[in-house]
């Protein structure tokens, strides 16, 4: 059973850390702030998650796991506040130049 969790666990981390670099490629690769925005939060939020939900059966205990769920979620906070922030200022003062 061990070896189902582990397998599992490589699965999800490696899953999340390719969507990391997805969102870092569209991050290069778009025109404007606000698609590259879009990429990098979708990516990014999705790749956290599946890292956590990766680590989450390596976890030592309940609490543990409730702490990894806990920056996940604070991390979605963040990035979704960061976001708006940084969108609204692009509409505002127009694309930098």
């Amino acid at each position: 059973m061990r070896q189902v969790l582990d397998i599992f666990t490589v699965a999800a981390v490696s899953a999340g850390a390719l969507f990391f670099l997805v969102g870092t490629v569209g991050l290069l690769r778009f025109p404007d702030p606000l698609t590259r925005l879009h990429a990098l939060t979708k990516a990014d939020n999705l790749g956290l998650g599946l890292v956590v939900l990766g680590l989450l059966p390596q976890a030592e205990g309940f609490l543990a796991g409730v702490k990894l769920v806990a920056v996940w979620l604070l991390a979605q906070l963040a990035g979704a506040t960061v976001t708006q922030l940084v969108a609204r200022a692009v509409r505002r003062g127009g694309p930098p130049a």
